[in-house]
């Protein structure tokens, strides 16, 4: 699978004239702008087997010499390209466990806050509303600096991960403290 989508461009920061595009600058009266090019690493990747996406970015120039531009203007668009060898079998298997995964977690949470706090329930709520709001912009971040559209489903598993520890230990502390004769049964 080859992706290509748009990256972060090169925008002008003060209103002027273009003077010069060289292979890594424009320059808009005094000030310069670098700009990535490209190395071609993508062209001669589809032989092997790659677990991990690989990814290229770089601009391309779209003004001319003696373009007047103005602030915010557009100079260099960003192109970023992503090569990754999907395996639907794969994504299925993985797209599994994961839904497993969070819906068992998710039981968890809710059966260990109404249990250990009763009265912290709507607490819950509201950080789940809080992580559906926050969450993607996160994403959209993670995309911007990665390039990857994979980065959510990354930030994902390491929150996940987090969670599922963090979980496990306040329970165990917590039926330590209450049950230390059950505790012995159970470790």
């Amino acid at each position: 699978m080859e992706i290509t989508s748009p990256g972060r461009g090169v925008m002008a920061k003060f209103d002027g004239t273009v003077t010069s595009i060289t292979s890594e600058a424009i320059v808009v009266n005094d000030m310069t702008y670098p700009i990535i090019k490209s190395e071609g690493n993508l062209n001669n990747i589809k032989e092997g087997t790659f677990i991990l996406p690989s990814k290229e970015v770089w601009q391309e120039v779209v003004v001319n010499v003696g373009d007047d531009v103005k602030k915010k203007q557009l100079l260099a668009k960003g192109v970023t390209k992503i090569f990754f060898q999907e395996n639907v079998w794969v994504f299925a298997v993985l797209g599994i466990i994961i839904g497993s995964v969070w819906g068992i977690g998710k039981a968890a949470v809710y059966k260990h806050i109404s249990e250990y706090f009763p009265e912290e329930v709507g607490v819950v709520g509201v950080l789940g509303g809080l992580g559906g709001f926050v969450c993607p912009i996160i994403f959209g971040y993670l995309l911007e600096g990665t390039g990857l559209w994979t980065s959510c489903w990354m930030f994902m598993f390491l929150l996940s991960a987090v969670c599922f520890i963090w979980m496990y230990r306040v329970v165990q502390r917590m039926m330590r403290q209450n049950n230390q004769t059950l505790m012995k049964h159970l470790d």
